[in-house]
């Protein structure tokens, strides 16, 4: 189904829409990045996106439809479910007797075809080409998945919440009207709601954010922020003051941000909630992080170690003393790593204590103690009370200051197992930042046994589809990884033949289902395992900069986080484009 370039030529020419020089030059040009002819000539802006769908519609015998300015009756559009329709530019938008009519953007898209008639065997479907800002239309029709899940219920009962005017922000009696409309029924069901779909969504954060006329509530799910829904700006003060008011939080502070806490129980599930509120332009935006309390233990193998990294992580968490720093961007899994070796530690015959911000998971047999800088109970000064307790292993949630780094390295140099974590990029970029805080080379050298770098991609769900990388994208991975050491590796594991190329070897994309709209469902981690050797040690005393110290443990076999990823993707675990996304980002 794929419209022929030299049928196009003929169209655009006969129709004088672009000159043959034009035309000949975006040709040229969508051979040299495996582009599509057409969408290099809307990108350069030589024709509108219209006259492309109208002209590959007459050549391919789809017709053509603009939805711009049309009303989808809901019915109809909510076969094709919002998240498919989102990820892949399809809607639903007739339906005469079973001829179910459905507009795409991309008529090669028979995949997608397919998927339709297996959920809706009864029907027959019609496909329809039409433009990006058509199916955009469309989407935002849609009715919001919280009101698909639960009924009109959101929709009824804002109606009735009352708005607590701004003017009256500092009023004495303020406190008083906020904390009645967080116990209005509506409130307490619409935030329950928010709640109890998050968890069904496996989401991990909450966001609730206003915006200039309406508030918008987004869930993070896998590591990505999905719009859910949308509700009236009126209703924004008494959410906030529900979920302060659950929280424990200052009813009438809307100057300075408050963290909290609170938990949800039911037969289903039980969940710690942390609440964070921050003051913005608009009014205060509300994060709740979901944390499960009846979390099954993973195991390291379970996290995504490789053998080579596992057996080196394993190796220094079962020595006595020194330090094992876990470094990563926030929501990069780095506490679960860390709680994962505590679980493997935690034996009657060993002590093991923490101090954490917040404390996340309750782990029997640890001693864990909440930072509080209210109260003076920081990190450091959690750190130095615990080593008069005479713990064998301690767990710093993690390393911010100069105070807290002298202290863990102290601690790790008078007999004590160190775990911890810092915000560092990469697994070398640990040393130059803890030099950056004032610690001494020489004590870092002599303290520090393994750093360990992460990021979480989400998985294949479901089915795949394997693919062969072309000469465009081996050019453009070529910036970001070096394909030679890669095609190596991928030997070594027997994911490639001895006499294969780049090019030969299999990778997969997902592909989309019922249950997953893009074909993705949890998460797993890729690594970068660099042990403290003595060169690496000779470098620490240097201050060697981070790419030394990087070069010399790659040559010494360490894997990047990306070789881990590429090896992830040729065993179909998930995809290159996952890989490269969480790495650049």
């Amino acid at each position: 189904m794929k419209v022929d370039s030299l049928k196009l030529k003929k169209f655009f020419l006969d129709s004088e829409l672009v000159t043959e020089a034009q035309f000949e030059k975006a040709l040229q040009e969508s051979k040299n990045t495996e582009t599509n002819v057409g969408d290099v000539l809307v990108q350069n802006k030589l024709i509108a996106e219209e006259d492309l769908s109208r002209v590959q519609s007459h050549i391919l015998g789809i017709p053509f439809i603009n939805l711009e300015k049309q009303i989808i009756d809901p019915k109809v559009l909510k076969i094709i479910p919002e998240s498919i329709a989102r990820v892949h530019n399809i809607v639903a938008f007739n339906k005469k007797k079973d001829n179910l009519e459905v507009a795409m953007l991309d008529p090669d898209d028979l995949r997608m075809i397919e998927f339709i008639k297996k959920s809706n065997s009864s029907l027959k479907i019609l496909p329809r080409i039409t433009t990006k800002a058509s199916v955009k239309n469309v989407i935002a029709q849609y009715q919001k998945t919280l009101e698909t899940e639960f009924g009109e219920l959101v929709k009824e009962e804002t109606s009735d919440i009352k708005h607590i005017k701004e003017e009256n922000i500092f009023d004495n009696e303020e406190e008083g009207g906020l904390k009645k409309a967080a116990e209005d029924l509506p409130i307490i069901k619409i935030v329950d709601t928010l709640l109890k779909h998050a968890i069904l969504e496996r989401a991990s954060d909450v966001h609730i954010e206003p915006i200039e006329k309406e508030i918008i509530v987004r869930y993070r799910v896998d590591g990505i922020l999905h719009i859910v829904m949308t509700l009236p700006f009126s209703s924004g003060s008494a959410i906030v003051a529900r979920i302060k008011v659950l929280s424990n939080l200052k009813l009438d502070e809307h100057r300075l941000p408050q963290d909290g806490r609170f938990k949800i129980e039911t037969e289903d599930f039980k969940y710690s909630v942390r609440v964070s509120v921050l003051p913005v332009f608009n009014g205060e935006k509300v994060v709740m992080r979901l944390l499960p309390e009846d979390s099954k233990k993973i195991g390291l193998s379970g996290l995504g170690l490789a053998s080579g990294a596992l057996q080196h992580f394993k190796d220094n968490i079962a020595r006595p003393t020194g330090m094992i720093l876990v470094t990563g961007p926030t929501g990069s899994g780095k506490t679960t790593t860390l709680y994962t070796a505590m679980d493997i530690l935690n034996t009657p015959a060993v002590n093991i204590s923490t101090v954490e911000d917040p404390i996340e998971y309750r782990m029997p047999g640890v001693n864990q103690t909440q930072v509080n800088s209210k109260i003076g109970l920081t990190f450091a000064a959690g750190l130095r009370v615990l080593l008069r307790q005479d713990p064998n292993i301690i767990m710093v949630g993690e390393i911010r200051d100069e105070e807290t780094a002298d202290l863990a390295i102290n601690a790790a140099l008078t007999g004590h197992l160190v775990l911890s974590t810092l915000h560092t990029t990469e697994a070398a970029g640990a040393i130059p930042r803890l030099i950056d805080m004032g610690a001494e080379p020489f004590l870092i050298a002599s303290t520090l046994n393994l750093i360990l770098a992460q990021r979480l991609v989400r998985k294949f769900y479901g089915e795949k589809e394997p693919y062969k990388l072309k000469q465009a994208e081996l050019k453009d991975l070529a910036r970001h990884c070096d394909l030679e050491r890669i095609l190596k590796i991928l030997k070594q594991e027997k994911l490639a033949k001895a006499s294969d190329k780049l090019e030969d070897v299999h990778f997969f994309r997902p592909i989309p289902s019922e249950d997953s709209a893009d074909g993705y469902k949890g998460r797993i981690g890729i690594y970068e395992v660099l042990p403290v050797t003595e060169e690496i040690k000779s470098l620490i005393i240097k201050k060697s900069a981070t790419n030394e110290i990087t070069t010399k443990a790659v040559e010494g076999g360490m894997r990047t986080m990306v070789e881990d990823g590429f090896v992830k993707a040729a065993q179909g675990v998930t995809s290159i484009e996952e890989v490269l996304r969480v790495i650049i980002e």
